[in-house]
């Protein structure tokens, strides 16, 4: 036996909203270790979210593990309640919020609609052409780091064992588990899991797998402050052709151009172009007047192939389980999402609703 291994049942690779929530989840079923290639766990995806949660944010395939998480959210005090206005002014826009209506026929999720007059009152300063809208009064906002450090805390009282600094090197699967070299040390695992986010096919190849084809996409956030001043009771602003969002923020507006621009993984940075785009796209939806421009970050969500996440073994490397594939929507489908891929992992019964096979690895295996 090698004893320079520090052992576990379960390795998990990225300390972000993903692997905090399921190594949170895991509890004392059995012995984790979680390590993290940054100083800071969420320091890249997970701490540069827009924060809200909405049931129609990523369709239909995403839809179910964000309203299975409504009431763990909810009931945990991470949410506040904000709505969101799904805004149209043009035949494209208007033929959007309809298929988005269709979508979501049946689901339980409640789309309002909003006439003219309708989006004035939530939204005035409203440009006149903006004149058809759906109201999704469930949205809110989570907070975030809260949630974050939730799951990590939660995760420590059980006895997970948080390595940061442990950027992976190499993993070998021999006999009956792994060997994992990391710049923080070696480990050994009888299960390796990867919630890598958008370093996740980097990690399947490092593990001697086959990558799934995850990309990861830039998406920009710019704080801004205006005149006049964004009401607390504004709701988030979503453009029915994918052209904006915006939010307030303490005072401020959050606003996106909804871009998803395809990267490497990397340390995300805003180009000045995406934020004009953003800037210019608000200007044409309301009259509001900029005074500043106080800050702009960009954040990467990283999707496979079909857009929906990854949960589960992977079918040609034993012992490896993929949790991946989250999109933008990691941090309002976390809790449902954890409860599934630790049932997965420990052979527990699958929630309620939720259906495996939708997010199985297998689905991109020929």
């Amino acid at each position: 036996m090698d004893l320079s291994l520090t052992r576990a049942d379960i390795l998990i690779v990225g300390a972000g909203i993903a692997g905090a929530s399921l190594a949170a989840e895991i509890g004392d079923g059995a012995r984790v270790i979680l390590i993290e290639g940054e100083d800071q766990p969420g320091y890249h995806s997970t701490g540069r979210s827009a924060a809200f949660w909405s049931e129609t944010y990523g369709g239909p395939s995403i839809q179910p593990l964000t309203s299975a998480s409504l009431a763990p959210l909810r009931d945990g005090g991470f949410l506040k309640p904000r709505g969101c206005l799904h805004v149209a002014g043009t035949d494209a826009g208007r033929a959007a919020l309809d298929r988005l209506a269709a979508e979501f026929a049946g689901t339980g999720v409640v789309l309002e609609p909003i006439d003219r007059a309708g989006i004035e009152r939530w939204v005035p300063g409203t440009r006149a052409d903006r004149d058809t809208g759906l109201y999704e009064p469930s949205c809110a906002d989570i907070d975030v780091a809260a949630l974050h450090a939730d799951y990590l805390g939660k995760a420590r009282r059980t006895g997970t064992q948080i390595v940061r600094s442990a950027r992976l090197l190499g993993a070998v699967h021999a006999g009956d588990g792994w060997v994992v070299e990391t710049t923080a040390g070696r480990f050994a695992a009888d299960i390796l899991v990867n919630a890598a986010g958008a370093w996740a096919d980097d990690v399947a190849k490092l593990a001697g797998g086959a990558p799934i084809g995850i990309q990861p996409y830039r998406r920009t956030v710019i704080q801004l402050a205006v005149d006049p001043p964004a009401p607390a009771d504004l709701p988030l602003v979503m453009d029915a052709e994918e052209l904006f969002y915006f939010k307030p923020e303490a005072g401020k507006l959050w606003l996106s151009p909804h871009d998803e621009t395809p990267c490497d993984p990397c340390d995300a940075a805003p180009e000045e172009l995406d934020v004009a785009i953003a800037i210019d796209r608000m200007e044409h939806a309301v009259d509001w007047r900029i005074l500043k421009r106080e800050h702009a970050w960009a954040g990467l969500r990283s999707f496979s192939p079909d857009r929906a996440p990854i949960y589960g073994f992977d079918v040609q490397v034993p012992g490896f389980f993929w949790c991946a594939g989250q999109g933008g929507f990691g941090i309002q489908t976390a809790p449902a999402a954890a409860a599934l891929a630790a049932a997965l992992l420990l052979g527990r019964g699958v929630p309620v609703g939720l259906d495996p096979e939708r997010y199985a690895p297998g689905r991109f295996r020929s």
